[in-house]
């Protein structure tokens, strides 16, 4: 059996820390690899199987994931090492979204300090159908989803959408389930995780948090290709109204 592949999260662990050293590669010697190595070790995200092979995330192992940070970025004058796509999209996006994904880095490291994200239990549609998710990593992905699934929140939301006198509807697209399904659909509305996921960190979820979604725009929200994080309910609407614009013309 062989190390399973790097996963958006350990990723977004060992960019941060290249970053933090200046865009260099770290040693395995390195006390910030061996700790590193110790906490993607205890990622819940691959079986218990892989995690006990003895090469699993060893300091070797990340110290040559460093090397491939450092000589894939742009500036770098040497020889680039040879490493996969969902490396090079990571490189991509901490130049690109530095803050943020230092931020990122940070919510795991917290969710796995505290013991809030072992805990949490795999959640649907954390990985789309070809297998990818955020670029944040899914262990954000996960929490956020588990968030806007909680009945409560949910039920909440939905009050107060309601006693602000509108119709309940898409916040996006303004589909009415009662008007569309008469009283089948009364009181039906999806909810969504509007936080971005690298700010989602240990505070609790707010009802300012969460977006009334109907199933199309919420699916479409969290709709992820290699390299991009989820997608806002305002970034979507921008989206229907461009692409409307362009079907006009």
């Amino acid at each position: 059996m062989r190390s399973p592949v790097w996963t958006e999260d350990e990723l977004v662990l060992v960019g941060a820390l290249v970053v933090k050293n200046g865009w260099r590669e770290l040693r395995t010697g390195d006390r910030e690899v061996q700790e590193l190595s110790e906490l993607l070790r205890s990622l819940p995200l691959h079986t218990p199987e892989a995690r006990a092979l003895p090469e699993f995330r060893s300091p070797d192992s990340v110290s040559r994931k460093t090397t491939d940070f450092a000589t894939n970025y742009g500036p770098y004058q040497g020889a680039r090492t040879r490493c996969g796509q969902p490396t090079l999209r990571m490189i991509e996006a901490f130049t690109q979204r530095e803050p943020e994904m230092l931020q990122a880095a940070r919510a795991i490291e917290e969710g796995i300090s505290s013991g809030e994200l072992q805990l949490l239990p795999q959640q649907p549609d954390e990985l789309d159908d070809d297998g990818f998710t955020a670029v944040e990593g899914r262990l954000l992905v996960r929490r956020a989803l588990a968030r806007e699934r909680d009945p409560k929140l949910r039920k909440l939301k939905i009050q107060r959408a309601r006693q602000s006198g509108q119709p309940l509807r898409c916040e996006v697209c303004h589909f009415d389930f009662a008007r569309f399904y008469g009283d089948l659909g009364d009181g039906y509305i999806e909810v969504h995780h509007v936080t971005p996921l690298y700010v989602s960190g240990m505070r609790k979820t707010g009802l300012d948090d969460l977006a009334c979604l109907c199933a199309n725009c919420h699916r479409m929200c969290h709709r992820t290709r290699p390299g991009e994080t989820w997608r806002t309910p305002a970034d979507l609407r921008d989206r229907i109204r461009d692409s409307a614009g362009a079907a006009a013309h």
